[in-house]
């Protein structure tokens, strides 16, 4: 597999088209692929840090880190999504690892939060994350929440 680079930044950090680039993989995954029409571009993508995976100049992975807040003091991952030519290809995996290195760096020893596909259970389990509570429809697909530390 071809080296993938990393970044992560704020959204306005990102250029035009870096931005255009994560919004149109998301799209393409969660609306298009699910076909689930839903508000995919919401007001927390302005607060957010935003992970981008690259390989040769291609967008191939994104995620969302949304940083703490009241009640819950939490970190919450979100919008993890692999362009469907580079899945099995563990880089889901790879770019948890820079979400948490990132997450350890600003909010040390603060709970994980994700709301987590239940097809995902497995993977997020393997992360480290444990289901809480009951399973729940969000968008009209199987979601539970899940949280780690």
């Amino acid at each position: 597999m071809e080296k993938i680079n990393w970044k992560i930044a704020t959204f306005y950090e990102l250029s035009n088209d870096e931005l255009f680039d994560v919004f149109a993989l998301r799209t393409a995954v969660f609306v298009v692929e699910q076909n689930c029409p839903y508000q995919e571009v919401d007001e927390k993508d302005k607060i957010a840090f935003h992970v981008l995976g690259i390989i040769n100049k291609e967008l191939v992975a994104v995620a969302r880190i949304i940083p703490p807040s009241q009640p819950k003091n939490e970190v919450i991952i979100g919008r993890v999504a692999v362009r469907k030519a580079f899945r099995r290809q563990k880089i889901a995996d790879k770019m948890m690892e820079q979400c948490f290195s990132f997450i350890e760096q600003h909010w040390e020893n603060l709970p994980i939060a994700i709301s987590a596909q239940q097809y995902l259970i497995n993977f997020y389990t393997n992360h480290n994350f444990k289901v809480e509570g009951e399973g729940y429809l969000e968008d009209d697909i199987p979601h539970v929440r899940m949280v780690r530390g």
